[in-house]
């Protein structure tokens, strides 16, 4: 009696686009804010809410399914971030009595340990690409720049961290819109400089 293997393709489409754009350009509004170019409004909460927080939360779990462990914890890590963040400015301005953050202490250690988790997944993009490799060493720096901001309280800082940011950001959409170029054309024309033959897709 001979044994019949079965193997199943997965023939479902990149989420790593979604997640990167999703990312990326949420980055970019705040950031532009963070440079003193406007003030935080519903425009760039909406966007932290719904397109930096639940469609990468979705590429998150769509990535899970692929069996991509680093794009899994980024995008859904990510993703609940942009969560908290709207959360935590939007609880305050609520009847329930819950204080914000302070900028020199509880703000600055969240934004802290954002940075070390970003670090340890900055060193993984070494394996991976150099686009990746930029956007997550530019967040590194971003997330540090905006708690070393808020320690400090000086707006120079701030407004340093803000132009990181929209470097940070923009190198994700670029990402993000390369993989989807080169998969369309059916060839490389927005490199991303890989390190390693890719996997999965």
């Amino acid at each position: 009696m001979t044994e019949t293997k079965m193997t199943i393709t997965d023939k479902t489409g990149n989420p790593a686009p979604l997640g990167l754009l999703g990312f990326g350009m949420t980055t970019v509004l705040l950031n532009f804010h963070n440079a003193g170019f406007f003030p935080l409004d519903s425009m760039i909460l909406a966007m932290g809410l719904f397109y930096g927080g639940i469609a990468q939360i979705i590429a998150g779990i769509m990535e899970w399914r692929k069996g991509n462990t680093f794009a899994t914890t980024a995008f859904i890590s990510y993703g609940f971030f942009w969560l908290i963040l709207v959360t935590l400015i939007l609880l305050p301005k609520t009847d329930l009595g819950i204080a914000a953050p302070e900028k020199d202490s509880s703000m600055a250690l969240f934004l802290v340990l954002w940075g070390l988790f970003t670090l340890g997944m900055f060193k993984a993009t070494f394996l991976l690409n150099r686009a990746l490799q930029f956007a997550f060493g530019t967040l590194t720096l971003l997330f540090f720049l905006l708690a070393l901001g808020d320690a400090t309280g000086l707006e120079s800082i701030t407004r340093l961290a803000g132009w990181v940011g929209i470097a940070c950001g923009f190198s994700a959409i670029y990402a993000g819109l390369a993989q989807v170029l080169n998969e369309v054309i059916g060839k490389v024309v927005w490199p991303l400089g890989y390190y390693v033959k890719k996997r999965g897709h």
